[in-house]
């Protein structure tokens, strides 16, 4: 016979009750029936004979009474007699297409697959993530918003809330590097499940602990921080593993405006909850949110596709063909990492960009109440413009970049113009701040600079895997540890300038770093893999 094979689609429907003999010599085989069956068909031709090999597999499994999860499979060979497949068709059976020139097809049937069960699970991963970052925002964010009304409560001075805007980036500092090691070490999801669930009980002990005093509100906020500080490395480490080299760009974009969002969220819910419930209502109602995403966490999530044992076989090759980060950490060698110019522009570059960033998350509510005159409610509103700005920019340059990549492009070249544009876009309208004479135009420019800002996410945030895969958690929080401690000294030293000072010396401030970071970025990165 030639080497031509028919593909059908069968739909099978038993006549007679299944033998379950089988079942009790193996109890492997114990799986649920679901009608029709999933199955795969292998044709091969030989000689003189047509040899048939189905196997058969149910789509849903059970579980045994030690709770092991239990699957199972049914082979059959067929001999046949020689047959010309080119003659008539049995009525009985649909044919759905021709593959020809191949000794061996194999072929998986998906059609009686949900459609929610063919999305990608990578994708899956992604969208978690997202969420994380959405409910990481929302619970930091509230804070800007809230403390108008309790520093009017508390009669606290400018210099009394910078100190308890910092005091979050305290605990944040201490779990960068740790929460890399953690991850990479241990796994991703483990680590990322902690930090929501512990800064979750921080969000809510929050309103207690300042009704107790100051000193109080201060430690429950350090103890947000150190679970927040967790997810991004937790983060890195995941999508390093999951997501394929030329679909990068996006899945950082999309997860990282998961924070953009939540700020958005955070901002626009918590004057409306203020008025109507009272300023701790926000911390308790955002803070709840956390335990339904760990729920859902820890029933789909795996740190790495090898984990996941109703992951399609298609979409396991895709992974772990154009995916870097496979084998796991045992030791860390610091002394190549640090050795590495680029390295070394990462952490400058993220301190750079964070201190503008972190300023405009803390402080932003308040220049607009102060300066432009919004009350709490137009304030907590006209501060989710630049936010959502932010989040169709950093998607908007994730498909730049990886297009770009896709084309040809260097790495390198990417990289460096992605982020190029998130330090000068910046500078440029914090420039212009001064000069602008409606609320309007100072809301644009504010838009303007962080929609400009997001393009990052595509530059400094995604070179974490591209020039250390394997540590890639190790490095972002290495890198964001001078991050954070931007935003520690930046909000304290905002809350300063404010008392001695003028908000032009505060945005003065940022561009000088946003310009220094341009010239570094420039120079030093790469997007090559330089630590194997």
């Amino acid at each position: 016979m030639s080497a031509r094979a028919l593909i059908y689609s069968l739909s099978l429907t038993p006549k007679s009750p299944p033998d379950i003999s089988a079942q009790k010599r193996n109890p492997c085989l114990g799986f649920k029936h679901r009608n029709p069956f999933h199955f795969r068909i292998r044709l091969s031709s030989q000689q003189e004979r047509c040899h048939v090999d189905f196997r058969v597999s149910g789509l849903s499994r059970s579980r045994s009474s030690s709770g092991e999860r239990r699957g199972g499979k049914l082979r059959a060979d067929v001999k046949s007699e020689p047959y010309d497949l080119s003659e008539s068709i049995p009525e009985s059976v649909k044919l759905d297409g021709v593959v020809l020139g191949k000794e061996e097809v194999e072929l998986e049937s998906d059609s009686s697959v949900p459609w929610w069960e063919q999305f990608p699970k990578r994708w899956v991963i992604v969208v978690l993530c997202f969420s994380a970052f959405l409910l990481c925002n929302m619970d930091r964010v509230n804070m800007s918003i809230a403390i108008l009304p309790m520093s009017a409560e508390y009669n606290w001075s400018p210099t009394t809330v910078g100190l308890i805007q910092s005091s979050f980036f305290w605990g944040y500092l201490l779990t960068q590097i740790a929460g890399g090691i953690w991850a990479d070490t241990v796994g991703g999801k483990k680590v990322l499940g902690f930090g929501v669930v512990w800064w979750s009980i921080a969000t809510i002990l929050t309103p207690i602990a300042a009704k107790i005093g100051l000193p109080f509100l201060l430690v429950v906020r350090a103890f947000m921080g150190i679970g927040e500080g967790v997810a991004m490395p937790a983060m890195n480490n995941i999508l390093s593993k999951w997501i394929p080299v030329a679909e990068r760009s996006r899945s950082l974009a999309l997860v990282y405006s998961g924070m953009y969002l939540g700020s958005v969220t955070g901002l626009a819910f918590s004057p409306f909850l203020i008025h109507q419930y009272g300023w701790p209502s926000v911390f308790f109602s955002f803070g709840s949110l956390g335990t339904v995403w760990f729920a859902v966490w820890q029933s789909k999530a795996y740190s790495s596709p090898l984990e996941d044992p109703e992951l399609r076989p298609e979409e396991m090759k895709l992974i772990m063909t154009n995916s870097v980060s496979k084998e796991p950490v045992k030791t860390i060698p610091w002394r190549l990492i640090l050795s590495k110019p680029p390295v070394w522009a990462l952490i400058v570059c993220h301190f750079c960009h964070n201190w503008g960033t972190f300023i405009l998350l803390t402080w932003m509510p308040t220049y607009y109440n102060q300066v432009l005159k919004f009350n709490l409610t137009e304030s907590g509103l006209v501060c989710v413009l630049p936010w959502l700005t932010m989040a169709f920019s950093a998607n908007f340059g994730g498909w730049i970049a990886d297009t770009l990549v896709s084309k040809g492009l260097s790495i390198t070249r990417v990289r460096k113009i992605m982020q190029t544009i998130g330090f000068l876009g910046p500078a440029f309208f914090l420039t212009q701040l001064s000069h602008v004479n409606s609320p309007a135009m100072a809301v644009l420019c504010m838009a303007c600079s962080q929609g400009t800002d997001a393009f990052s996410q595509s530059g400094l945030y995604s070179n974490h895997q591209d020039i250390a895969p394997r540590y890639s958690g190790v490095l972002l929080g290495l890198s964001n540890t001078a991050g954070v401690l931007a935003g520690v000294f930046g909000t304290a030293a905002t809350g300063y300038i404010l008392q001695h000072g003028s908000w032009d010396d505060v945005f003065k401030v940022s561009v000088g770093l946003y310009l220094f970071g341009t010239v570094v970025w420039n120079l030093f990165s790469t997007g090559e893999k330089i630590v194997d």
